[in-house]
């Protein structure tokens, strides 16, 4: 990692002559005048060996202090790190590229607050792949940024679900070889199935959390989840890119952390969350913090087992057969769109600026265009 540090010098003293008025007018410009001890004049050539090996010992000291003084670092502390930031990004002779980045519907102004994020608190899919999170600024702290890489994965849970991938990317982590196989590896929710109305027709993707291209990982299991192309390819692939180019072209750090998102028991993610930050800019050259769905236009995925069907055939839905002829009474959330039970804990935890209680049917909230939560299953 890059640590700034105060170069070590010397200085070299003018020795000869060793005790002449010469000499001692240079010691006196920088700053520092020993005289000669008890005389005020240089020894005489003849017989002075007593004052000129007193002179001697003056001379080695004063090296010996100036030396010393000299290599002394300045107050800079071993452990901690305060970013340098450039005064223009061009500083570090890189410019990042972002992806085009839809309106940021979860910044502290909508009520939410930095302390981690559930699908309660992320709207719904709407076309865009993915959305900022609290003003697109990742949740790491700038004046404790890491030193050296390192790269860090979770166990995989009772169900066999990942976690949290976090890593400090450096040179150093990237790979120097092509990616080998990873076809071994079943995450959880793992279905091999293909679709015509999807790019390479497979739906799911043995997805990174933190890409290939900047730790090197391969089949590592505790960093692959099931995720659809579009995630993969439309979702997380720009920002992996911008971090790589980053870290290729200045040879600085990037803080990456990536979160998969899972609701309730289900088996395949929601989602992902992904922040990133450069380290020794500060975040001049990288910052994000975004949401990415795990969907696939066109396709409907059962998120509890992975399960998936092409949109256009499903059967139509019987308008009389099978409703909900009983009015119940559900609590929606009028951001997320979608509807719980009021004894569920996700709507027990609802802010109250988008909550609301509605009395109607199952199938009229779904004709409204809400979901049913995952957690309490409505």
């Amino acid at each position: 990692m890059y640590v700034r540090r105060h170069n070590r010098f010397s200085i070299d003293m003018p020795l000869s002559p060793p005790f002449g008025g010469r000499g001692r007018r240079q010691a006196t410009e920088g700053g520092i005048f020993l005289p000669p001890p008890g005389a005020d004049a240089p020894p005489s050539p003849r017989g002075g060996g007593q004052g000129r090996a007193r002179h001697c010992f003056a001379a080695l000291l004063l090296i010996l202090c100036l030396t010393l003084t000299a290599c002394h670092p300045r107050s800079e502390p071993d452990s901690g790190f305060t970013p340098a930031y450039p005064d223009s990004r061009s500083d570090s002779g890189y410019t990042p590229t972002y992806p085009d980045s839809p309106a940021d519907t979860t910044s502290p102004d909508s009520g939410n607050e930095n302390q981690g994020y559930t699908l309660d608190t992320i709207p719904a899919y709407s076309g865009e792949a993915y959305v900022p999170l609290y003003n697109n600024v990742p949740d790491f702290d700038p004046d404790d940024l890491p030193r050296r890489s390192f790269e860090t994965y979770s166990e995989l849970d009772a169900l066999g679900r990942c976690g949290v991938a976090y890593a400090n990317v450096g040179l150093d982590l990237m790979p120097t070889e092509k990616r080998g196989a990873i076809g071994q590896v079943k995450p959880s929710g793992w279905h091999t199935v293909q679709y015509d109305n999807v790019d390479g027709k497979y739906l799911y993707n043995r997805c990174h959390l933190i890409g290939y291209q900047l730790t090197a990982e391969n089949a590592n299991k505790k960093n692959l989840i099931t995720g659809t192309r579009y995630l993969n390819v439309t979702g997380m692939l720009p920002f992996e890119n911008l971090a790589a180019d980053y870290v290729k072209e200045t040879g600085n750090h990037v803080l990456y952390r990536v979160t998969p998102i899972f609701e309730g028991d289900n088996l395949v993610a929601s989602g992902v969350q992904m922040e990133a930050m450069s380290v020794e800019d500060g975040g001049e050259g990288v910052l994000f913090n975004v949401y990415c769905y795990n969907v696939q236009p066109g396709i409907v995925i059962d998120y509890a087992t992975g399960d998936s069907a092409r949109a256009d055939e499903l059967p139509a839905a019987d308008d009389t057969a099978g409703s909900d002829e009983n009015t119940v009474t559900y609590i929606l959330n009028t951001n997320t769109r979608k509807f719980h039970y009021p004894d569920c804990s996700s709507a027990v935890n609802m802010k109250a600026n988008y909550r609301q209680e509605y009395a109607g049917t199952r199938d009229e909230l779904i004709s409204q265009g809400y979901e049913p939560c995952g957690r309490c299953k409505p």
